[in-house]
């Protein structure tokens, strides 16, 4: 097999899926299987279905037609805020998406009565991360206009954290989003079928609670694919955080200092590296660069020390390892890393263990 590559082992990812869905079932929440992170993969998508997962989510409208074309047999919500041009595909591809704007819902109104179908609307409330979501009062006025509105309906509320301000899921912001579907509820005399909450940071939040009350769903992807490897907790026991390996090949390797000579300047990305002076090392070139992965989440499985990455180069410098021209250096990932591995065409995708997955 050629490098660079990612080697996805569908096994692990399914032994995953099934102790998600037990740990996440046992409080009483489906789970939305994300799929954004491996690009819409089909084949992980069938991993995620064939092991328990009933609905898919993706960011991409361009992911969720390539598993439907796949065949992937659930419903797909869309993840991402729709613009309004997008309404069409929306409804054509998307059985529910996440919306925050009345003007964008009223294009997937008009757009699923030219379809003749009915679209599901999620609406996203913004509980302090800051990225999407309608500011809590504003929630039942819109829940009102939404209701009004033909070619739509209103699937639940749901809302984002960690994702960009980093803010964590607790007692506190789920026990509000709960009770923003019991005053739904109570106001409009409706039963929402997602009160749903993500990403896989959530499982901070699980643990913290004997039983879950008013929250239903959540939309998990990191957990599936890595174990939650990113989590603080580094890890959700019992699961795989080494499904996603990366590999490389070393194409140059000899001694040279660790300090560059003559002046310093910008580099390709607009910095001024800084340098350690530890004399000379066996410095490494590897075929992967900036262009193909996040270097910083990269942890080799010898011992190989990262210096840094341009555009197509990884640089490293070996310390115990014995490496040459030609010989492969596997590293696992975290989510920014396998996320990027796998968007770049560079990067060759390989999948193991399907037919025990």
């Amino acid at each position: 097999m050629g490098t660079p590559r990612l080697e996805i082992d569908l096994a692990k990812i399914g032994h995953n899926v099934r102790e998600v869905i037990k740990l996440y079932g046992a409080k009483g929440l489906t789970i939305t299987g994300v799929t954004k992170g491996v690009c819409g993969d089909p084949l992980v998508a069938d991993v995620y279905v064939k092991n328990g997962i009933s609905v898919l989510g993706d960011s991409r409208i361009a992911n969720i037609r390539k598993m439907r074309e796949a065949g992937i047999p659930v419903p797909f919500i869309l993840l991402r805020l729709p613009t309004p041009g997008e309404a069409d595909a929306v409804v054509r591809d998307c059985s529910i998406s996440l919306n925050s704007e009345l003007n964008v819902i009223r294009e997937l109104s008009a757009a699923a009565l030219r379809q003749g179908v009915r679209h599901g609307v999620i609406l996203m409330v913004e509980l302090g991360d800051l990225r999407e979501g309608i500011m809590p009062g504003d929630l039942r006025g819109l829940v009102a206009e939404v209701l009004r509105l033909p070619g739509v309906h209103l699937a639940g509320i749901g809302a984002n954290l960690a994702c960009f301000g980093g803010v964590k899921p607790d007692v506190k912001n789920m026990g509000e989003l709960a009770s923003l579907a019991r005053g739904l509820k109570v106001e409009f005399h409706i039963d929402l079928e997602f009160v749903s909450a993500g990403c896989s940071t959530v499982y901070s939040w699980l643990k913290s609670v004997d039983r879950v009350d008013g929250v239903n769903n959540v939309r998990l992807g990191d957990s599936f694919l890595l174990g939650g490897r990113d989590l603080e907790e580094k890890g959700i026991p019992g699961l795989h955080y080494d499904a996603f390996t990366l590999v490389a090949a070393v194409i140059e390797s000899k001694i040279k200092p660790f300090v560059p000579w003559g002046e310093i300047g910008l580099d390709a990305f607009g910095s001024i590296p800084r340098f350690e002076d530890r004399g000379s090392g066996r410095r490494l070139i590897l075929n992967i660069g900036r262009q193909d992965v996040l270097y910083t989440q990269l942890y080799p499985r010898v011992d190989v020390e990262i210096l840094g990455a341009s555009s197509d180069h990884l640089i490293a410098v070996a310390n115990t390892a014995v490496l040459q021209v030609g010989d492969e250096v596997r590293f696992d990932l975290d989510y920014g890393a396998m996320l990027a591995a796998m968007t770049s065409p560079y990067v060759q995708k390989v999948h193991l263990n399907r037919d025990s997955a």
